[in-house]
């Protein structure tokens, strides 16, 4: 099990570098030494070993301690935190923790990470204007895995690509330049009447604790994405969005139940799929297949997602598909990434 453990630590190491994170990348190849050596961190990730990003869940919570003061050493080092970005420093300082809060940390890697990262919302707003501009229609939007719902409010965005846009102007929050290649429908009748999401953990994004639970999951040596979720905390406290502590599979059955007319509905999620339980993955499909059986032109239902090309890419290329029914067709929209951008529109 531990060699299994350092390999995927290694890959993780990996896919931290490709994603702009040279300081977790860092950490997770020490972390990756730390295990076969049998320092503090292997107690603590064993029980993650399985998982496709086993340290995230107790990274994020290290970063969280930072954030909160509660661990000075680690936040000297952290640029998140006004320090110095020391990478060998850095480590030592969260060995230090690892092995010194090793109660507190107790179960912290087995948490999902709640990153709930707003820049994805750059690549699915053009899912969600594919199916405005197809249907005609306002969308009902649905979320599975929501975390605080910053991307369940997507259409309370800036989205610019030279002179075309869409989303309110006066957003504090501007996506730009992120279409290299070709633009979404940014004029399409964008209009959203319903939105809810679902998690099994649900955060309250307008609280203090919620907040640093969601700046905790960021990497702390991207300063950018830090200053996007403060910008979309923004946003969120003036507008309410309701997510409902609930599993995927059950809270889906209750709102698919039957259909809605004079209205698209859409199911999406980000970076969830590999998270999932096989058998609630299982259930999920099981419920779309139903939905999809009894839309119709007049109450048209979609499944959007932006998820890995494969969970092996240590790259994390992701792809934006998207299957809407009746017909039941399915379309890659576009290939991105994680974070935020380039969104290369299909």
């Amino acid at each position: 099990m531990s060699e299994d453990l350092v390999i995927r630590l290694r890959w993780q190491a990996e896919a931290c570098l490709n994603n702009g994170s040279p300081l977790y990348a860092h950490l997770c190849a020490c972390l990756a030494d730390d295990v076969e050596a049998r320092g503090p961190s292997a107690g603590l990730l064993r029980p993650a070993a399985g998982r496709a990003f086993p340290s995230l869940g107790l990274l994020a919570a290290v970063h969280r301690l930072a954030l909160k003061g509660e661990a000075p050493d680690v936040a000297r080092h952290y640029p998140s935190t006004g320090g110095d970005g020391d990478h060998t420093r850095a480590w030592q300082a969260v060995r230090a923790v690892l092995a010194d809060r090793a109660d507190a940390l107790h179960g912290a890697a087995l948490e999902t990470p709640q990153t709930n990262e707003v820049g994805r919302s750059a690549s699915l707003v053009g899912g969600f204007l594919t199916v405005a501009a197809e249907h005609h229609k306002p969308l009902r939007v649905l979320e599975v895995g929501a975390s605080a719902g910053l991307n369940l409010r997507f259409d309370g965005y800036r989205y610019e690509q030279r002179r075309s846009g869409c989303g309110p102007v006066e957003s504090p929050l501007v996506m730009r330049d992120l279409w290299p290649d070709a633009i979404p429908p940014f004029d399409a009748p964008l209009e959203v009447i319903d939105r809810r999401g679902c998690d099994l953990r649900p955060i309250d994004p307008t609280s203090v604790d919620g907040q640093l639970t969601l700046l905790g999951a960021v990497w702390p040596d991207q300063l950018d994405r830090i200053a996007r979720l403060r910008t979309a905390l923004e946003v969120a406290a003036r507008f309410p969005v309701d997510i409902d502590r609930a599993d995927v599979a059950e809270w889906l059955v209750a709102r698919l139940a039957a259909p809605t007319p004079g209205v698209a509905t859409v199911v999406f999620h980000s970076l969830v799929w590999p998270f999932l339980p096989d058998e609630t993955r299982d259930a999920f499909m099981t419920t779309l297949a139903r939905a999809g059986s009894i839309a119709s032109t007049k109450s048209p239902f979609a499944w959007l997602r932006l998820e890995p090309v494969m969970e092996s890419a240590p790259d994390q290329l992701g792809e934006l598909r998207l299957t809407t029914w009746p017909a039941g067709d399915e379309r890659l929209l576009a290939r991105c990434t994680f974070h935020y951008g380039p969104v290369r529109w299909l």
